[in-house]
């Protein structure tokens, strides 16, 4: 049978689920890996739909597509996709990529450290991993620096219920712009997986709110703006953790009229760029600082140990270089295609649990 699409992929996860497409994507045009990812999003986006939507995803899944790196100190090059976007950079990503590139010998593997470049829509990450009997067993990345518009700001936020009505957030680029909220301020809500409905209710309806409310900006990327949200809290196990976090990735556009929409996915994992951006605001405002270790713990109980190692500016903007150590585990291999006859074929999403 000829199929019309036919896509090598590799399924890891480190608590979230991220799929590593590495064969079978016919040519992007660009110069870098930001200009392949601008063409994909401006004049082609039914590849992301394809890899991301049912039958083949669903909601939390996050996708990387192996590319040709444009950078010449780069190994290899990756085009992230979520659900409604293309990161700039995401860090439980890059940590999967990092992983699939090894222990596929795609790149090479030796025992100890491997250091290399790989090349983000965001640009340059610098990668040490350490390898033991072929496995990737620790990753650190190098992000891109990281800085925050806003912190200690009040929003009003409609719809939160329980008598909340404004609420104090910081916002912060990591790889990607977070609206990040201390959940203290939502007594009724405890950072843990069965309260996950609430949860994402709550970080949507904050998410639109910090949208329409804190206008952003970033010098490199222009039309990037608030995202994502995160909450935070203090970890109940300070021998494992210093914070604990939920962010929430959005499954659709969020509209305050149309409960339906006050929904997303939960990172399953502690979140690499959310991560930077926490650091990031806590550098600004004096809680962080610079060689400090900063455990950030996830819904799964899964740790990211981050770092930040340097000051720098970003056009107007103070901002700091994180590193993040995780680990990501492979689960499966396969390949995804699509029948001529399948009319869906850039699949499909139904209102029961997408956005």
């Amino acid at each position: 049978m000829s199929f019309k699409r036919v896509l090598n992929v590799v399924e890891t996860h480190d608590g979230e689920p991220m799929r590593v497409v590495t064969g079978g994507v016919p040519h992007i045009p660009g110069n870098s890996v930001y200009e392949m990812e601008e063409y994909l999003r401006t004049h082609d986006d039914s590849l992301r739909k394809f890899l991301l939507r049912e039958p083949r995803g669903y909601p939390p899944l996050c996708c990387n597509i192996l590319v040709p790196p444009k950078h010449p100190d780069a190994a290899a090059g990756f085009i992230i996709m979520e659900q409604t976007e293309y990161p700039m950079m995401s860090g439980g990503n890059v940590i999967s990529v990092a992983t699939v590139l090894l222990e596929t010998g795609i790149i090479p593997m030796k025992e100890g450290m491997n250091e290399f470049n790989l090349e983000a829509p965001a640009g340059l990450i610098g990668i040490k991993a350490k390898c033991e009997n072929g496995k990737a067993t620790e990753v650190t990345f190098r992000n891109v620096p990281a800085f925050a518009p806003y912190v200690n700001v009040e929003i009003e936020v409609p719809h939160i219920g329980h008598g909340v009505e404004k609420v104090v957030v910081d916002v912060a680029w990591g790889g990607m712009f977070y609206v990040m909220a201390d959940v203290r301020q939502f007594p009724w809500i405890e950072l843990t997986p069965d309260m996950g409905r609430e949860i994402t209710r709550v970080s949507s309806l904050l998410l639109k709110a910090a949208q329409d409310q804190l206008p952003v900006a970033h010098p490199h990327y222009p039309g990037v703006g608030i995202s994502i949200s995160q909450l935070y809290g203090p970890s109940d196990n300070k021998e494992k953790s210093d914070v604990k976090n939920a962010v929430t990735v959005a499954s659709g556009k969020v509209d305050f009229d149309n409960p339906s929409t006050w929904i997303g996915a939960l990172d399953r994992c502690p979140c690499g760029t959310g991560t930077c951006a926490r650091m990031a605001a806590m550098y600004a405002k004096g809680e962080l600082g610079l060689n400090e270790t900063f455990r950030h713990e996830g819904l799964l109980g899964v740790v990211y140990k981050g770092h930040l190692v340097e000051k720098t500016k970003i056009g107007s903007y103070d901002a700091v270089v994180p590193t993040i150590t995780g680990e990501s585990w492979i689960y499966g291999y396969g390949n995804l295609v699509l029948d001529p006859t399948d009319p869906f074929t850039e699949g499909f999403t139904i209102g029961d649990i997408w956005g």
